[in-house]
């Protein structure tokens, strides 16, 4: 079991990220935006808790993150488009 206040990494390792060198052209300010996936759906979910951990790590170095849960997203090419998880994928991904 992951506990949020228990890190399995050391935040003094880490440096912030240089975000002027990830400034694009038509840059709002805001900080990198991470989505981020994972495919398992096992009640486990291992995908998952790796996930989050990935995320505690971006949110260190400054970073906004997002996780999509992949729980009842259909097969490509089984449902039309405007099924809610596929507009919640795609939302996250203009977020991102």
């Amino acid at each position: 079991m992951i506990v949020e206040d228990q890190p399995l990494y050391d935040p003094n390792l880490l440096r912030l990220i240089d975000l002027g060198a990830l400034a694009s052209p038509q840059d709002d300010g805001h900080p990198p935006r991470i989505l981020l996936l994972y495919g398992s759906l096992r009640p486990q979910r291992y995908l998952r808790a790796a996930a989050e951990e990935g995320g505690r790590v971006l949110r260190a170095l400054g970073c906004e993150t997002k996780i999509f849960d992949p729980v009842s997203l259909p097969f490509p090419d089984v449902v039309p488009d405007s099924h809610p998880k596929v507009q919640e994928l795609r939302e996250l991904a203009l977020w991102s």
